[in-house]
């Protein structure tokens, strides 16, 4: 059975990694920095083994790359790159307003994202939900290695003017509905699921939102934003408690 070094962290890598374990023996997985040295000893007793690479947040110098030559380590990176090149490519795009999401296979190089290109697909429709999209995307880009991975055409080098993002924190949880659209703040919550989660205050309460929709009217409980319209808070969770509905919250927070 072909043999592959995994390299990766969170869902994309446990999505990509679901898919190739079905038709691959994966001899190992890197999840940080101190796993590449065993990714030598490895790739040292098993010089037939490929190596491919979703999300593992740590660059990877020369003397690892160039022991995969020349095929290098197969990247799937959730973007039409060079476009959104870096560490939220989904993220950037659900905030951008984007309305198709994509992924490439490229060859790891040195410079982040920068690598020539093996595979794009784009796909249109996809349901505006962040773990959807992360499956979506790692489900795609693992099965089209599934398909090629002995048999890979040339890469080609990437096109275009490329752009970057940038690494989440929790600093960009706050809402700002002064400065946002109704649309750009439920936008910001469904990029921020999970991690780095939007936030704002209610009843002086921090809360985390958690579901929501826009509205061109006050409803439950909402937040009016820079273009008059509302943004609609469906679920959320009070600091310190579990996650309630709107309707609950109001009933156990809310000033008399």
């Amino acid at each position: 059975m072909t043999k592959i070094i995994f390299f990766g962290n969170g869902p994309l890598a446990d999505y990509a990694k679901a898919i190739l374990a079905q038709k691959f023996d994966i001899i190992f997985h890197a999840r940080e920095k101190a796993d590449l040295e065993t990714v030598k000893s490895l790739k040292a007793a098993h010089p037939d083994a490929h190596g491919v690479l979703a999300s593992f947040g740590v660059m990877i110098k020369s003397d690892v790359l160039d022991l995969f030559e020349p095929e290098g380590i197969l990247n799937i990176h959730p973007s039409l790159l060079p476009k959104y090149r870096g560490a939220s490519p989904i993220e950037t795009a659900i905030i951008n307003g984007d309305q198709n999401f994509s992924v490439s296979i490229m060859k790891l190089v040195k410079a982040m994202d920068a690598g020539p290109i093996y595979h794009q697909e784009t796909f249109e429709n996809l349901e505006l939900n962040k773990s959807a999209i992360y499956q979506a995307l790692a489900e795609a880009g693992a099965k089209w290695i599934s398909e090629n991975l002995e048999h890979l055409p040339t890469p080609t080098e990437q096109s275009g003017e490329p752009t970057f993002t940038t690494k989440l924190d929790k600093s960009m949880s706050p809402l700002n509905p002064e400065n946002q659209t109704a649309a750009a703040a439920l936008r910001q919550v469904i990029a921020f699921q999970n991690y780095p989660k939007s936030k704002y205050d209610f009843y002086n309460k921090e809360c985390i939102i958690l579901k929501a929709h826009t509205s061109a009217q006050a409803e439950t409980l909402s937040i009016k934003c820079k273009d008059q319209n509302y943004l609609v808070i469906d679920e959320l969770q009070p600091a310190g408690k579990k996650p309630m509905d709107a309707k609950s919250f109001l009933n156990g927070y809310a000033k008399n």
